[in-house]
């Protein structure tokens, strides 16, 4: 069982007792965490969102927040002396996925199967 979930703008795959890497998430050390935009479920039968799938949640844990590895930006035009050595660290939020749920109510709330009426005067054809 996975899910597509949008944490920050981006998207990630995502599974029970996964560790992950996000963009800084507003919360404390040790906080909890739900994201309801869910793209995609994966539970016996894909289910996809027309933008989201409603009543999916994914819960979370904050573990820690920390600074990814520093990108050196450098530029430099040749033969006229301009050179900028520049640097800068992403700052991070570690999470642990503690569960996905709503999969219990998605099947409890299954609307019964619909029928139009040219499936109704083809099945009174025949």
């Amino acid at each position: 069982m996975f899910a597509i979930v949008e944490i920050a703008g981006l998207q990630y795959k995502v599974e029970q007792d996964q560790k992950l890497f996000v963009n800084r998430l507003k919360g404390d050390k040790g906080g909890k965490v739900s994201f309801d935009k869910i793209l995609l479920t994966v539970n016996g039968a894909i289910t996809v969102g027309a933008p989201a799938v409603s009543g999916i949640t994914v819960e979370a844990e904050i573990l820690d927040h920390v600074k990814a590895d520093k990108v050196i930006i450098f530029k430099k035009k040749r033969r006229k002396g301009y050179e900028v050595k520049n640097g800068h660290r992403q700052s991070l939020t570690q999470i642990k996925i503690t569960g996905i749920t709503g999969f219990e109510a998605k099947k409890a709330e299954k609307p019964a199967k619909k029928t139009t009426k040219k499936a109704d005067a083809a099945e009174s054809a025949e």
